[in-house]
């Protein structure tokens, strides 16, 4: 799942990296996926984050990626502007 967002209180890039640095750390830890941020590195009030998920079934990454979505919307300060999820077929 990509998602970028707008950070709303970011008045610089080390305000930006502490939010964006929570969001991945929190993550990580909280849902057992790979992030990182993956684009938009030089601006300020805008981020994207990448996230993986490796599962036994497309419902329990999807469940995965749901919780994900619904942390990052719980944020202050944080505006989801597109989220986009793609999926990997084995076969």
């Amino acid at each position: 799942m990509e998602v970028e967002l707008r950070i709303l209180d970011a008045h610089s890039l080390k305000d930006k990296r502490q939010v964006v640095k929570s969001l991945v750390e929190t993550a990580r830890r909280r849902f057992g996926i790979s992030a990182a941020e993956v684009g938009a590195q030089d601006s300020w009030q805008r981020a994207v984050l990448g996230f993986a998920v490796v599962a036994s079934s497309a419902g329990q990454a999807d469940h995965v990626l749901d919780d994900v979505d619904r942390f990052i919307w719980s944020r202050p300060g944080v505006e989801i502007v597109r989220a986009d999820r793609t999926w990997l077929d084995p076969d």
